[in-house]
């Protein structure tokens, strides 16, 4: 089992950045492909991206493309989200996530997850 805590988020205006981080409890999140998601408020949680254990590889949804950038440091266990251009729709609880498997945009293939940080943009 993966330990994942975010951190990062906050209140930002549209337009402006944040880079969430996703710090992982053992040295095997090396072996890990991490994932992120988000939650808005009464809204379901959906794939945000996520990239390959190696960080060789990434995918996003289209709803972020060219605005968030997935990277990872495995020397330090972190995993990075540097999101640009924010917009009121951002607005949302960010989480990541731990799979064994492969990228997937599905939640179910992911087996732990961190607790989430808020991301609030104001319009």
């Amino acid at each position: 089992q993966v330990q994942l805590v975010e951190s990062g988020g906050g209140l930002v205006q549209a337009g402006g950045s944040l880079r969430l981080s996703c710090a992982a409890s053992e040295h095997t999140f090396r072996n890990y492909y991490i994932g992120w998601f988000r939650q808005g408020s009464g809204k379901e949680r959906e794939f945000v991206g996520v990239i390959s254990w190696a960080g060789d590889s990434t995918m996003y949804a289209d709803s972020v493309k060219g605005r968030f950038t997935i990277s990872r440091d495995n020397g330090n266990n972190t995993v990075y989200l540097h999101m640009v251009s924010l917009r009121p729709e951002d607005t949302a609880v960010y989480y990541c996530a731990s799979s064994r498997w492969g990228m997937t945009a599905a939640k179910t293939g992911y087996e732990d997850w961190g607790q989430g940080t808020q991301v609030t943009v104001s319009s």
